[in-house]
């Protein structure tokens, strides 16, 4: 066992888990006030949950045998019969090893719950997790991160999960949307807590680190290329979305450069390991131009109510790095790369592996999300009623609210002043007193 190695995998391991909270923050400043609990538990839940699927059936479909190279077979149900203490090719414990992606099958469908926040029931949305993960996330690991998977042996080239990971949780966003329907009252302007959003920001892109340089699975050249790249490309598509919002709107959002932020770390995930310094940037640029021309032009005209915009960043940045990894991967930061991308003389091979991959895995995973959706509805409701969604979620699902002013709030907004409630009585009132004091006469001394 090679102890550093195993060090850093456990450490970014706790990075990985770490960004969980984190995005409870994100996306629980972003909402209203009455759907805070509800978003930042539906959220934190998958931490409990996706831990005991992922011990039970995750990690032997995703990395025990091969079933026609799309998943793998239930020989260790329950991790049974593993060999926690066998050594992977970079010397770490396999047991290490499934922590480390256990931390992905907790992230992944968190990213998702951004986009159906405030109508979804909560049961609904336990049942969906369970489902994905069997149906959709554990084969998508085998396709792509197993040896004998269909789209690894193909030469697909995802350093930390463009198409496990942000392309899955896009499409299921916005799938999701889709069959969920509109909010009754869209309020993308009273956002919670704006500190939260970057405070969940700060944390997801420390944790950024334990999910892109971790993936290397060992402390070496390729591990320090992804964290440097990671980090450029980010800060890169932070100041290319708060320029974006200066010519459009005339001024620099809080909300605009933590989504340019988040769209940098994902656009680079698929490629960190893989590209230069220069390819980041290109990487960075080019995933926060597409977000941001996605949610100002294209999704107003698509009519599904993406409420967090989770296929906008998530979706649509992972599908641009995904296909990018294509043109700016290069044998000369990587020997795993076979063939270099088509910026690098490579010609199209790999840009053409890429573009399938990332085809599948947007067709795989919607056709699967409303064959899931499909049937669930038909044994439990799928969305709250209108009296709930109107009251809020914190008290319909949870019967908890996060901040005591809510109530204030409401009452304030139904209070109507004594004036103008019997204002026609107190228009009687004072036309009698004018009549009256008209009709007395004047004292004079």
């Amino acid at each position: 066992m090679d102890l550093a190695n195993t060090a850093f995998v456990l450490i970014s391991s706790i990075l990985v888990l770490f960004m969980t909270p984190g995005l409870a923050f994100f996306y629980g400043g972003l909402v209203t006030a009455k759907n805070v609990v509800n978003t930042m538990l539906s959220v934190f839940i998958m931490t409990g949950v996706a831990i005991l699927l992922w011990i039970g059936l995750g990690y032997t479909m995703a990395f025990s045998g091969d079933v026609l190279g799309v998943v793998g077979n239930l020989k260790h149900v329950f991790m049974a019969g593993v060999n926690l203490a066998s050594l992977t090719p970079t010397k770490i414990p396999v047991g290490a090893y499934a922590l480390f992606q256990m931390m992905f099958a907790i992230i992944t469908p968190a990213l998702f719950v951004g986009a159906i926040v405030g109508r979804i029931r909560f049961k609904f949305l336990l049942a969906f997790l369970a489902a994905w993960s069997i149906l959709i996330y554990y084969p998508m690991v085998h396709l792509v991160w197993s040896p004998t998977g269909w789209l690894a042996r193909l030469g697909v080239l995802d350093f930390a999960g463009g198409t496990v990971v942000h392309i899955n949780a896009g499409i299921t966003a916005l799938v999701l949307s889709a069959w969920l329907g509109r909010r009754l009252k869209i309020d993308s302007e009273h956002h919670y807590n704006l500190p939260w959003v970057l405070l969940g920001t700060a944390i997801l892109w420390i944790g950024w680190y334990g999910f892109n340089a971790g993936s290397a699975l060992a402390v070496n050249t390729v591990a320090m290329q992804a964290a440097i790249t990671s980090t450029v490309a980010t800060g890169t598509a932070m100041v290319v979305w708060m320029v974006l919002d200066m010519l459009t709107t005339g001024k620099p959002t809080l909300v605009g450069v933590c989504t340019g932020t988040l769209c940098g770390l994902v656009g680079i995930t698929p490629a960190a390991g893989y590209v230069t310094v220069l390819g980041s940037v290109a990487i960075g640029a080019l995933a926060t131009l597409t977000s941001f021309g996605f949610i100002h032009v294209i999704k107003p005209r698509l009519g599904v109510d993406d409420a967090l915009d989770a296929f906008g960043c998530h979706g649509v940045s992972g599908i641009v790095g995904s296909i990018l990894t294509g043109v700016f991967a290069t044998k000369t930061v990587n020997a795993a790369v076979t063939t270099n991308g088509l910026a690098y003389g490579g010609g199209w091979r790999l840009l053409g592996i890429q573009l399938l991959a990332t085809g599948f895995t947007i067709a795989f995973v919607a056709a699967m999300g409303c064959l899931i959706i499909w049937g669930l509805r038909r044994v439990m409701p799928m969305r709250v009623d209108a009296t709930e969604e109107q009251l809020g979620l914190d008290e319909g699902e949870h019967g908890e609210r996060a901040d005591y002013t809510v109530g204030l709030s409401e009452r304030l907004g139904t209070y109507t002043a004594d004036q103008e409630r019997y204002a026609a009585e107190f228009k009687g009132q004072l036309e009698h007193l004018n009549r009256h004091s008209s009709s007395t006469p004047t004292l004079r001394h």
